[in-house]
C-alpha cells in the first residue's frame, strides 16, 4: 500500500435470513478474493443475520462473529468493517465494527433506530460515534439510518477523512440513497462509502445493493450497480482530500453550534421594536 492511497473494497452481496454460520461462509468466500486488492473492506449492515427481530441471535465481544473478523483481517491482510448483533448487559445493539490484520478492534453503536421497522424495540440505540485513525487516515463507520441524518454525520475540524455507512436499505427508498450518499461527502468534504445488501430478506423485503464510493466534490467514484453479488474496490488519495480542503476551505466557516427552533425563537422575540 502506497502511503497516501487507501483501496477501499465494497462487498456487495445477499444475507441468508438469521442464519450466521452460512454468513459467516459466504462472506469469508468472498473476502478470500479481496485479499491483496483492498486494505479495507467493507460489509453490509448485520452481516450475519440480515434481522435484529431475534433477542437469541446477539452475540458477545468474543462470539463467533468478532473472532471470525479477527481472523479474516489477519489471513487476508486488510481492515474489515460493517455491523452486527451485539448482545451486552442484557441488551441487544446493531454494533458497528472495525478490526485491523494486527488485531486491534473497535466497535460503537447505531444510534438511529429505524422505528418504522420496529427497531427502537428490539435495540438500545448507541451514544458515541467511533472514528478510527488507521494507516494515516480517519475513518468513520455510520449504520445504514444514520445516513439520514446530517448532524450525526457533521465531520467538526475534518475529524475524519472517509464516511462508511454499512446498509440493509430497501430498493423502494433506493432514490433517497442515491441522493444522500454525495450529498454526505460534499457537506463533509470527506470521502463517502455506502455498502448496501441484496436480495430479499425473512419480510419480503427487497434490496438493491447501489453500493457506492463518492468523492468530497460528491463524484461518484465507483458504483456496484444493482447486481446480486459484486465486489467492487475503489482508491482514495489522501494528498488529494488535503489539497481540495486547502484550496476550498468551506469547512472553516461551518456552524459549530445549532440551536433549535424554539430557542432561535425566543431569542428574536426580546429584540427591540426600535432595532428592528
Amino acid at each position: 500500500m502506497k502511503e497516501d492511497e487507501l483501496r477501499i473494497g465494497l462487498v456487495q452481496a445477499g444475507i441468508a435470513w438469521e442464519d450466521r454460520a452460512a454468513n459467516l461462509k459466504a462472506y469469508g468466500r468472498l473476502l478470500s478474493r479481496l485479499c491483496g486488492q483492498a486494505d479495507v473492506a467493507v460489509l453490509p449492515e448485520l452481516f450475519t443475520t440480515g434481522s435484529i427481530r431475534t433477542p437469541e441471535l446477539a452475540e458477545g465481544m468474543e462470539g463467533d462473529t468478532v473472532s471470525t473478523l479477527r481472523r479474516w483481517a489477519a489471513e487476508y491482510g486488510m481492515a474489515v468493517t460493517g455491523s452486527f448483533m451485539a448482545g451486552e448487559n442484557g441488551r441487544c445493539y446493531n454494533r458497528t465494527f472495525f478490526v485491523t490484520p494486527s488485531g486491534e478492534a473497535f466497535f460503537a453503536d447505531k444510534r438511529h433506530l429505524f422505528r418504522m421497522g420496529g427497531e427502537d424495540r428490539c435495540i438500545a440505540a448507541g451514544r458515541e460515534r467511533l472514528i478510527v485513525a488507521w494507516r494515516g487516515w480517519k475513518i468513520c463507520p455510520l449504520v445504514c439510518y444514520d445516513l439520514r441524518f446530517p448532524v450525526w454525520s457533521r465531520n467538526a475540524g475534518n475529524a475524519y477523512d472517509v464516511l462508511v455507512y454499512s446498509a440493509n436499505w430497501p430498493a423502494a427508498r433506493r432514490h433517497a440513497w442515491q441522493i444522500l450518499l454525495p450529498a454526505r461527502a460534499v457537506e463533509n468534504m470527506a470521502y463517502v462509502c455506502g455498502v448496501n445488501r441484496t436480495g430479499v430478506d425473512g419480510t419480503g423485503l427487497a434490496y438493491q445493493g447501489g453500493s457506492t464510493v463518492c468523492s468530497p466534490r460528491g463524484e461518484q467514484l465507483a458504483d456496484a450497480g444493482d447486481t446480486e453479488e459484486r465486489l467492487l474496490t475503489c482508491t482514495l488519495r489522501k494528498s488529494a482530500l488535503d489539497t481540495f480542503r486547502a484550496r476550498f476551505p468551506v469547512w472553516r466557516d461551518a456552524d459549530a453550534v445549532t440551536r433549535r427552533p424554539e430557542e432561535c425563537r425566543r431569542k428574536s422575540s426580546r429584540i427591540p421594536r426600535s432595532a428592528t
